[in-house]
């Protein structure tokens, strides 16, 4: 039976927080609270974890899921370079809604799917999901919902969506922001939008010309 946690009571955060880190390091699932919409991750490193991840959302291999980070330091290590621009929009967005796409290190022995080489990470503004983070390291995180459904703004809404496949759910109360993260491919020369989200495209353009095709999909 899934556990639940009320984080506004410092108490239930406690707990919930080390049960929470307990069910990632075991390869289970666990639901928390983003700035932006409510997650489900588990261990970014497990094959399996993630398998489970992706069946809990109904979702196949070819929609691999991002990594959320704690640290700046936790997501360069994970990839081979930033591009020309995404330090700068690291320094301007993070912690925050940006969700950045670059090619995965290859030295990483891990397996979220079909990603062609590359890897979607964000570091969050939440401070139960940076304290979740900085038990667990890297998780794999996709929002709280089953694939084709609404996210989730409210650790409630999750449930009615995961149920039981969910063995912790980190209540942090309504997501302040309800809008999925903006999500910018640094693969190539010139960042590219690939999904409009938290962070309009005229302030990302403040800091990178962001090209924005019309292949930029809307949330």
């Amino acid at each position: 039976m899934s556990a639940w946690f009320d984080c506004e009571d410092e108490t239930q955060r406690s707990e919930g927080l080390a049960a929470a880190a307990t069910a990632v390091l075991n390869g289970e699932l666990v639901v928390l609270p983003t700035d932006t919409v409510y997650g489900v991750g588990t261990d970014a490193f497990s094959p399996q974890a993630v398998a489970r991840l992706l069946a809990a959302k109904g979702r196949n291999r070819d929609m691999p899921p991002p990594v959320l980070v704690g640290t700046v330091r936790a997501a360069t290590a994970l990839v081979e370079d930033l591009g020309p621009y995404g330090q700068q929009l690291i320094d301007e967005f993070w912690p925050g809604g940006l969700t950045i796409v670059c090619r995965a290190a290859r030295s990483l022995s891990w397996d979220l799917g079909e990603t062609k080489g590359t890897v979607a990470i964000r570091m969050p503004q939440d401070k139960v999901a940076l304290e979740l983070l900085s038990e667990t390291g890297p998780m794999a995180v996709s929002s709280a919902n089953l694939t084709g459904e609404t996210p989730a703004t409210t650790a409630g809404q999750a449930r009615d969506q995961l149920g039981e496949a969910v063995a912790v759910y980190l209540d942090g109360g309504a997501c302040a922001g309800g809008v999925a993260s903006t999500i910018v491919d640094l693969t190539g020369e010139q960042p590219r939008l690939l999904r409009r989200g938290a962070i309009s495209i005229g302030r990302l353009r403040e800091v990178a010309a962001v090209a924005a095709g019309s292949d930029a999909s809307r949330p």
